[in-house]
């Protein structure tokens, strides 16, 4: 077993780089959404917004993949396991920075976000709600926030989860054999 001060330092960096990466995501696609144009560039916008995404996507799995390898061949005696616990630090980590980031966005900078999207959405239903469905999601506004940090928190985590399991059970290499030697002897 590795010490878990090993595991936690290293997914520290790792964690760090893998918030940095969404982050710039997230970056990108706001700059994005702040091109104004036809329609060729509102195409041009959804397209590359999504090749993006794409690229995000596959980079944050091939670096969780990379890290997850050279933490195994860093340390001797890690183990599947001790590469999975690592793999969800990992990702507990980077799901930290990122939604935390994220909140920090939406409180400071945007304070505004939700309710402007809100407010645009209800416009396109106008009619369609109550007085009191109406109230009600005018009370929720305040709460957006902290809930989407939670939400974010979670769902990147539990995506970094389910990555760390599927590559941990191949870093390190399993040898089939190893229980076996002593067996023939």
């Amino acid at each position: 077993m590795i010490d878990r001060k090993i595991v936690w330092n290293d997914a520290a960096t790792s964690g760090l780089v893998l918030g940095g990466v969404s982050i710039a995501y997230m970056l990108c696609n706001i700059l994005l959404g702040k091109l104004q144009g036809g329609t060729a560039v509102s195409v041009i916008v959804n397209v590359s917004s999504v090749l993006l995404w794409v690229f995000k996507f596959i980079l944050c799995i091939r670096l969780m993949k990379l890290f997850m390898q050279k933490f195994a061949a860093r340390h001797e005696d890690v183990s599947n396991r001790d590469t999975f616990s690592f793999g969800s630090a990992t990702a507990l980590l980077s799901a930290l920075l990122y939604s935390g980031f994220f909140l920090a966005w939406v409180l400071f900078v945007q304070p505004d976000m939700f309710k402007e999207s809100i407010d645009l959405a209800l416009g396109s239903y106008d009619g369609v709600f109550s007085a009191a469905q109406m109230e009600t999601m005018e009370e929720m506004i305040p709460k957006l926030p902290a809930m989407t940090f939670f939400v974010n928190l979670f769902w990147c985590w539990l995506f970094g989860v389910v990555l760390s399991a599927i590559f941990s059970r191949d870093i390190p290499p399993r040898n089939p054999f190893v229980n076996n030697d002593s067996d023939n002897n």
